[in-house]
This record gives C-alpha cells, sequence and structure tokens, in this order.
C-alpha cells in the first residue's frame, strides 16, 4: 500500500503553479500573451496620464523589450515583505498596485490588471528578464532567471531629476510554448489598438532589419474605424463617449468609449476592450452597446413611424448590419480566465447600454437622414427574418390544440429565438412573467410535481394535465426512441425549452421527472439539442463599496467562498460585505430574475442533449431510477454509491 501521509501533500510555492500549468495562466500556442502583459502595464501607465510613448523592440535573438516614459516601478524596500517593490511585481502572484481600489486618486482603478498575477507569469515563464528603472535621479537594475533573482536591484547609474520610465527585456522560455516566435500580427494588432483607445499617446514597434512603425490618433476610434472597415457606410460613423460623474449605482469614471457604422455590404470585424485589454470573444459589454443601441434605433424608428404595420424589430435586426468598436472602463471587471478574452461582468452590460442609449438617441434625431438610413435597413433585415419563418409557419398543421390557459406566451413567431420557460411553482412563474422579454420569453408555470412518466404508455400520457399542457405548449406530440426520424416536429413553437427550477433538492427532483418524460416520450428534441436547464444563483454577496452596493450572484457553495476570498483579495472589509442566501425562485424580485436566469447576455444555461445512441444507453440507468418495481435495486445502488452523489440536503 502506498503510503499517503501529511508529508505527501506538496504546496507550490511563488510561481512554482505557472510552471506547473502554465495553461492556466497564459496561452501556450505562442508567447505573445506573457509580452501582451508587459505591455498592459505600460498601457496601464499612459492611461493614467503619466506615460506618452511606448515601445516594443523585436530582436534577432528572440528577446522582447518592451519601454514607457511613465513613473517607473517602485524600487523602495516594501514596508511589510522586507524586498524591493518591483521584486515582489515580478515574483509574488497577485502583487501589484491594481487592487487598491478604494483610493479614488488610485491611478490604477480602471486598469487592465486584475488578476494580479501578470507580469509574474512573465517572470516564470523567460529563460531571463531583465528590468530597469528610471526613477528618483537613479538608474536601477534588476534581472531574473526563470522567475528568481539572479542579479539584486542595484542602482547602476545616474539620471535626470525628470527622467522616469520602465524597460523590460524578455527572453521567453521556448520549453513552455508550441512555438518560441512572437505572433507579429496579432502584436502590431495590439499596439496599433492601443495608440486608437488612448489620443495622443505614440506606440512604436521595431522590429530587428525592419523599418520602425508609429501610431499616433489625434482622433482616436474615428480614425481607426476609417482605417479597418471595408466599404462605404449608409451614415457617417457616430462616434460617442459618456462617463458616471455622480456615483448612482456606478462607480464614478466608468463609463464607454464607441464607433458605430452601418454598411449595406461590408463593414468589418467589431472590436472590443475592458480597461484597453481586447476581448476577442466579446462578453457582457459588448451586449450591452447591442442593447442601448437597439433601444435607441427602434425608439427613433416608431418615434418618425418608420416600422410598417406588424413589423416588429429584434436586436439582431438593428445589429446584424452594424460594425463597432469599444472601449469600456469598469472598475472591478470579471474576465472569463486569466487570458481576458471574454468579460463575464453583469454590471456591464447595464452599464453600457445606459451610457450609450441616449447619447446614440439623441444623435439620431438630431440626424434624422441617417438615422432613417440605419432605421430602414434594419426594417430590411426584419422583414426578410419574417418571411423566413413564415416559410416554416406553413408546414405547420391546421388542426392545433388550444393552448393552455396558464401559459403566457411570447409576441414573436421565429422559433430559433423562442424560449419556453417550464417554471417550477406559481409565485416564481409570476415572477419570470414579469422580468421576461414578452418577444420571445414564454412562461408556464407548473404545479407540484410532474408525474413520473417513466412506465406510463403514451395514450394514457395525457390524463396528467401537466404533461398535456407542457406537450401542447411546445407543438409536437410525444414519441418513442423508434420514431425519433419520423415524427413531426415542424410544430414546435420554441427553439428552447428551458426547465427553472430551485435550487435544491426538490428543484432537483422536479428536473429529473422532466428529464424522464423528454428522454422516453420526446427524444427527438433531446437529440436536437432542444432542452436546457436554467441555473439559478444559490447565493447573493452585497458589497458595500464607494457609496452604493454592488450585488454579486453565485451559483453554489464553491462559487460563494472564491468570490468571497476574491473580494478579501481586493481589501473589502468584512463588514462590507454580506451573504443572503435564496430559498426559492419565489423570492426573486422580477429584475433579479431577469438579470440572473432569464436573460441571454447574463444567465447560465446547460443543454441536457444526447445522441440516440446514449439515449438508449441511458435507458438502463433511468429505469433503476425511476422504475416503480425497483425500489430493492435503489436502495443497494444508494447503499453501494450514495457516497458518490453531491446533494445540498
Amino acid at each position: 500500500m502506498t503510503d499517503y501521509s501529511a508529508a505527501s501533500i506538496r504546496v507550490l510555492k511563488d510561481l512554482e503553479p505557472v510552471k506547473e500549468r502554465p495553461g492556466m495562466y497564459t496561452r501556450t500556442t505562442c508567447p505573445t500573451h506573457i509580452v501582451q502583459e508587459v505591455i498592459d502595464n505600460a498601457a496601464d501607465e499612459a492611461l493614467a496620464g503619466f506615460a506618452k510613448r511606448i515601445s516594443v523592440a523585436i530582436r534577432g535573438d528572440g528577446s522582447i523589450e518592451v519601454a514607457d516614459n511613465g513613473r517607473g516601478i517602485p524600487v523602495e524596500i516594501h514596508p511589510e515583505e522586507g524586498r524591493p517593490a518591483v521584486e515582489l511585481v515580478f515574483c509574488k502572484l497577485h502583487a501589484g498596485g491594481k487592487f487598491n481600489k478604494t483610493e479614488a486618486g488610485n491611478a490604477y482603478r480602471f486598469s487592465g490588471g486584475l488578476h494580479g498575477v501578470g507580469v509574474s507569469v512573465t517572470n516564470a515563464l523567460s529563460t531571463r528578464l531583465e528590468v530597469e528603472i528610471k526613477r528618483g535621479g537613479g538608474l536601477h537594475r534588476i534581472a531574473f532567471a526563470g522567475g528568481s533573482v539572479v542579479e539584486p536591484l542595484a542602482r547602476v547609474a545616474d539620471c535626470g531629476p525628470r527622467t522616469s520610465g520602465t524597460t523590460v527585456r524578455i527572453q521567453p522560455d521556448p520549453r513552455y510554448f508550441d512555438s518560441p516566435k512572437i505572433n507579429l500580427g496579432h502584436l502590431e494588432h495590439l499596439l496599433r489598438s492601443k495608440a486608437v483607445l488612448m489620443p495622443n499617446v505614440t506606440v512604436e514597434l521595431e522590429i530587428e532589419g525592419q523599418d520602425k512603425k508609429s501610431w499616433c490618433y489625434q482622433n482616436g476610434m474615428a480614425d481607426y474605424l476609417n482605417e479597418m472597415m471595408v466599404g462605404q457606410p449608409v451614415a457617417p460613423i457616430f462616434v460617442g463617449e459618456k462617463t458616471i460623474d455622480t456615483a448612482n449605482g456606478f462607480a464614478v469614471g466608468e463609463g464607454a468609449t464607441w464607433a458605430l457604422a452601418w454598411f449595406e455590404e461590408g463593414g468589418g470585424k467589431p472590436e472590443s476592450y475592458v480597461n484597453l485589454i481586447p476581448t476577442l470573444d466579446g462578453g457582457t459589454h459588448e451586449a450591452g452597446l447591442k442593447a442601448g443601441v437597439f433601444e435607441a434605433v427602434k425608439s427613433f424608428a416608431e418615434h418618425h413611424a418608420i416600422l410598417p404595420a406588424k413589423v416588429k424589430l429584434a436586436q439582431e435586426d438593428v445589429c446584424g448590419k452594424m460594425t463597432f468598436l469599444l472601449s469600456a472602463k469598469v472598475l472591478d471587471p470579471q474576465f472569463q480566465g486569466q487570458t481576458k478574452e471574454k468579460l463575464t461582468s453583469r454590471d456591464a452590460y447595464k452599464l453600457v447600454s445606459q451610457m450609450v442609449r441616449d447619447p446614440f438617441e439623441l444623435w439620431l434625431n438630431s440626424h434624422a437622414d441617417c438615422g432613417r438610413k440605419i432605421a430602414e435597413l434594419a426594417v430590411k433585415a426584419a422583414q426578410n427574418r419574417m418571411k423566413s419563418t413564415q416559410k416554416v409557419e406553413k408546414k405547420k398543421s391546421s388542426g392545433i390544440a388550444t393552448l393552455p390557459g396558464k401559459l403566457t406566451d411570447c409576441e414573436s413567431d421565429d422559433i430559433a429565438r423562442n424560449e419556453i420557460f417550464l417554471v417550477e411553482g406559481d409565485s416564481a412563474g409570476g415572477s419570470a412573467k414579469q422580468g421576461r422579454d414578452k418577444e420571445t420569453q414564454a412562461v408556464l408555470p407548473l404545479r407540484g410535481k410532474v408525474l413520473n412518466t417513466w412506465e406510463v404508455e403514451r395514450d394514457q400520457l395525457f390524463k396528467n394535465n401537466e404533461v398535456h399542457d407542457i406537450s401542447v405548449a411546445i407543438g409536437v406530440d410525444p414519441h418513442g426512441l423508434d420514431q425519433i426520424d419520423t415524427v413531426d416536429v415542424s410544430g414546435l413553437r420554441y427553439g428552447r425549452i428551458i426547465v427553472m427550477s430551485d435550487a435544491d433538492v426538490d428543484g432537483s427532483h422536479i428536473q429529473v421527472l422532466l428529464f424522464t418524460l423528454f428522454l422516453k416520450h420526446f427524444p427527438a428534441l433531446v437529440e436536437r439539442g432542444h432542452i436546457h436547464v436554467a441555473q439559478p444563483p444559490l447565493f447573493r454577496i452585497d458589497v458595500e463599496a464607494r457609496g452604493h452596493t454592488r450585488k454579486v450572484y453565485c451559483l453554489d457553495e464553491a462559487e460563494k467562498e472564491q468570490t468571497l476570498q476574491k473580494l478579501r483579495d481586493e481589501g473589502i472589509a468584512e463588514s462590507k460585505l454580506s451573504v443572503s442566501r435564496f430559498k426559492g425562485l419565489g423570492e426573486m424580485n422580477p429584475d433579479q430574475l431577469w438579470e440572473t436566469t432569464l436573460c441571454p447576455d447574463t444567465r447560465r444555461l446547460v443543454p441536457f442533449t444526447a445522441t440516440r445512441q446514449t439515449i438508449a444507453e441511458m435507458t438502463a440507468t433511468f429505469n433503476l431510477l425511476m422504475g416503480k418495481g425497483e425500489a430493492a435495486g435503489r436502495r443497494a445502488w444508494m447503499e453501494k454509491d450514495g457516497g458518490l452523489i453531491e446533494a445540498d440536503v
């Protein structure tokens, strides 16, 4: 037997976690991202108003040099750690000036590096890293190898009292990357975008053996969008900027800058940034921009009577032909992963939509001819969409059963966009009806537990009112696995059928009963990916900060603990945090339910989907779990494997 004792537990110290699992901290295809971390720090100095020039040089030996004329990283001894501040920045995870958000004058309130592991990851994954700092009349130098100090900090020369800045030379370690070469196209795009987002800051790129490239944009986004777009826009580019100047649920300084253009054909790939970090996969700030733009165009079209009868605009009608640049400033952004390619902050959705809507609506009304062209483009897209949905409608059978009275239906006929929520209980159903998007979201409340239909014959199913109502509402007749190719699903009324129950044991039981119904009697819907499960949060954390309360929702106990630890690491006092647990969906008001569980941009959905082969293989498990004559088998299974189940009882 292998000895397993306290001595077997290994604790990873300093930068060891990065070397053990580099993929958790950076992209390992090439070293571009670890260089980006250093560039982001230089950009933060420029964003704070202290640097006017950022230079990047690629040397022939594969090393990269990043320089800025900012204030220079502090070289003084840290009062608690007893080591120079610059050494901590490059050697310790979660060390930096970006965690101190509470000081209104902190230059890093809107920095991009929020995880605090950035340049320390760069250091860990480099064979050598040198830092030169001009600060306080002296030139200071420190060098690292594989993350450890090899040349301690020393003042090596004097410089002018007003001369300051930081130069970092990186030699990436090829062992950690698929390719040791920097992606020059990606790097050039990144540097040019920094210049766009920081007007009047000069950004330079020098590749050994090539001419130096330099970017400095006086008009920022408008110039850049003109450069990148293909074709002629239907209206002039709309550039706007708005920030919070008095705390009203958001922090002072939060806001957005944007440039928008619409095209009949062409356009270009939209780009978005948060605190100057490129978010390649978009996120909630992009969703907020589209929501604000949609509301403004819809309001303009209604006010000027541009909408034909029976035409209803959808967001994709307005935004489908739009090319945009978006730069959001968010105080505490939450990203998906350390590479920060997708923003997940729910607050950013509200922030950006509020910032964009009024200025854009004002612009549309001030330039009515341009507004009309944009609105007409959206109307044309809506008419094309409606034509395609009408083709599907004609296939439906004429003998449609009467829809159940307790179904609150949606207005749209577009099956691809429509959703129905099967909601546990009338109180949650009431909140869902008030909080939903009436255009595309329908609600069917379920009273009590649904019938266990595993052993119910198909012709007996409709004796149960709940099962009858579900079948009629979704528009598909019950069928077996053997009929999966022949069943008529042209009457399907919703592209997504979403089970929404409380995050407790009763809610899980209802989910299992509904899964049983769909797996046994509607397998075609399972195979085609129409069935989903909503994941409402179990906890809400209220964070008192800067004169307003921020709400953070957590899915489960583990996420709650992780979020609390992150907030403590940010320096938020325990007295400023209060945790509440939702007993059920009925406790949420409509706004909370929309934000956490209904809104497509901020909710979490899990698909319940399986191939027909998997469905057939699951039959034995469901026989054991749901079969009436399987009580003895269930008991034996629980005694054997019950300890493996995660349950909140």
